[in-house]
């Protein structure tokens, strides 16, 4: 039962971790440009108001992203509860894979709206409102 618990509470750190780092980049932002923490990419670090589009992003879609992830997470391993080792580490195996695929994958949205929104060189686009 133990290995159980361990694998329910090593799968819902990635959802915990979303929700967490997402409101954080969501509400609070780096201040400044750095190349330590944040969202960091070469078409986010063009400018300061791309920096911070970035962050409100990405942000967002973490937190959002992690509470959908969370209660799945959950729910899989109901199932399994006197399951052999090897099946709850496969199934947390897969679970956690499908996580990081998930977390990483976040990153495409986040790119496509900074290139709808910003030039190449960070400059924002004008957007023209029919009347």
């Amino acid at each position: 039962m133990w290995f159980w618990w361990f694998m329910l509470i090593s799968s819902l750190l990635i959802p915990v971790l979303m929700i967490t780092a997402g409101w954080f980049m969501w509400k609070r932002p780096p201040k400044k440009i750095n190349s330590a923490i944040g969202y960091r990419t070469s078409r986010s670090m063009k400018n300061i108001n791309t920096w911070q589009f970035a962050h409100h992003y990405c942000g967002q879609l973490w937190w959002k992203i992690g509470w959908i992830m969370l209660l799945p997470s959950f729910v899989i391993y109901l199932p399994f509860y006197s399951g052999s080792e090897n099946t709850i580490g496969i199934i947390g195996s897969i679970l956690v894979t499908l996580q990081c695929a998930v977390l990483i994958l976040s990153i495409v949205p986040t790119e496509l709206a900074l290139k709808r929104s910003f030039t190449n060189d960070g400059t924002q686009k004008t957007v023209f409102k029919e009347k």
